[in-house]
């Protein structure tokens, strides 16, 4: 099943050190089967607030998220955006096409 890597950017410190991790992070995605679904275009709030920007990073399962972000090449660029930003970082499954609302009560 599709999983993906989303990040909630909620502040990030521009820098050489962005921009480094900018231009490393797709070579770290390609062994796994990794592509960017959302970079951090505008978000536009309907309810509540949200402060900062999405990503998501589609996969072609959970175990392939896991192994990218474990991965010697994308360890080696963690903390350029760990040390340089605010966000939150979860993995998650997509769900079986067709799919329902009612079918998470299954």
């Amino acid at each position: 099943m599709t999983a993906y890597a989303v990040a909630h950017m909620r502040h990030v410190t521009p820098g050489p050190w962005i921009v480094e991790y900018l231009e490393r992070i797709d070579a770290t995605l390609a062994p796994f089967g990794g592509r960017f679904i959302v970079h951090g275009g505008e978000v536009e709030v309907v309810e509540n607030s949200w402060p900062g920007h999405v990503i998501v990073v589609e996969f072609p399962d959970r175990q392939h998220v896991r192994d990218w972000y474990n991965s010697p090449a994308y360890r080696a660029i963690l903390n350029l955006r760990t040390d340089n930003s605010e966000s939150d970082i979860v993995f998650v499954d997509g769900v079986e096409h067709p799919h329902k609302a009612t079918d998470v009560l299954g």
